[in-house]
């Protein structure tokens, strides 16, 4: 399989649009001239760091340090989910039901992927394991995001109708129904306007890639559609996961709604 190979000209040449970038939005006064530039070199550093690893992974191929960097990478995930969100769980509870969620969904589908769909061999092989999982983990990182912070802001901007339904003898799911299917829809967005493009708006990035990495057409088509169809699965499974757990944590055990225990709303129970 023969593959054009790029050189630090043809990169060069890619950071100039993003540099141009930059200064356009610096003359109309946009302000995102700094995190564009740190984004950028965040990007280079990141990538050229993971490219090594991974060129050492490939070669060792020994099951714990595959282990230990999927760790590492639902570690770092659960960082980036904690920090998009406005108002979060305190304490520990703010990092680990992001990162729980995506555990139980990430991480699961891409065992079922290589065990049954894949059946790399060994399965853990880390050509095929820390690819898949990082497209799932990342897509899972958005819709996991995206529902905890409509769960939270939700949670406080209606908190005068949540306590209403509990007043009147709803138990707390029932009391909070409406913004959990609120919050879910939130989190899924994203992906089901990915499923629905497809292929029509946009040629997805893993099947780019391997077309451009010299793979027969169809055959990349029929590894992103896989794909796509995990990062459903996780994406769902995942906002869900979370939904679940974070609406259970508003309350306490005597459903009183404990709005207390969010960041930026004050230490004061909203229900007393």
């Amino acid at each position: 399989m023969s593959y054009l190979s790029l050189s630090p000209v043809d990169l060069a040449l890619a950071a100039l649009l993003v540099l141009a970038l930059g200064v356009s939005s610096a003359r109309l006064g946009l302000g995102i001239g700094r995190p564009l530039v740190t984004g950028s070199l965040r990007t280079v550093i990141q990538l050229l760091l993971v490219g090594l690893l991974l060129r050492w992974l490939f070669a060792s191929a020994h099951v714990l340090w595959v282990l230990l960097l999927a760790l590492v990478m639902l570690l770092v995930a659960g960082r980036e989910v904690l920090a998009r969100q406005e108002r979060r769980f305190r304490g520990a509870w703010g990092y680990s039901l992001g990162t729980v969620s995506m555990f139980l969904s990430s991480f699961a589908v891409t065992l079922l992927a290589l065990g049954l769909m894949i059946g790399a061999e060994p399965w853990y092989h880390p050509r095929y394991s820390i690819p898949l999982l990082g497209m799932l983990l990342g897509n899972t990182m958005n819709g996991v995001g995206l529902s905890l912070e409509r769960l939270t802001a939700g949670a406080w901007q209606t908190r005068r109708e949540i306590e209403g339904r509990l007043l009147l003898g709803h138990d707390w799911r029932e009391a909070v129904r409406p913004l959990r299917r609120e919050s879910l829809r939130s989190g899924m967005i994203p992906m089901l306007n990915a499923l629905a493009a497809a292929g029509v708006v946009h040629l997805p990035g893993m099947m780019t890639g391997q077309i451009l990495a010299g793979a027969e057409p169809v055959e990349a088509v029929k590894y992103q559609i896989l794909v796509m169809f995990l990062i459903a699965a996780g994406t769902g499974f995942g906002a869900m996961a979370a939904v679940l757990l974070g609406s259970r944590r508003l309350f306490d055990e005597r459903q009183r709604l404990r709005l207390d225990r969010l960041a930026g709303t004050g230490t004061r129970d909203s229900s007393s």
